[in-house]
């Protein structure tokens, strides 16, 4: 729980003081966008090594 607070704190700080109402929206869209496709990565190799998947 303590990590999960720990990065919830490190993405408000990283938005704090960024500048103008659009740039801000624009890099919160992205930073959302890039977790969800982190996920959708690590889904993928996770359903790949447990269907067998040969790596060659």
């Amino acid at each position: 729980m303590k990590t999960v607070l720990l990065i919830r704190e490190v993405y408000l700080e990283g938005f704090r003081n960024l500048g103008h109402f659009i740039v801000q929206k624009y890099f919160k869209a992205f930073a959302w966008f890039s977790f969800i496709m982190f996920f959708v990565v690590l889904y993928a190799f996770i359903f790949r090594v447990y269907t067998g998947f040969a790596f060659d």
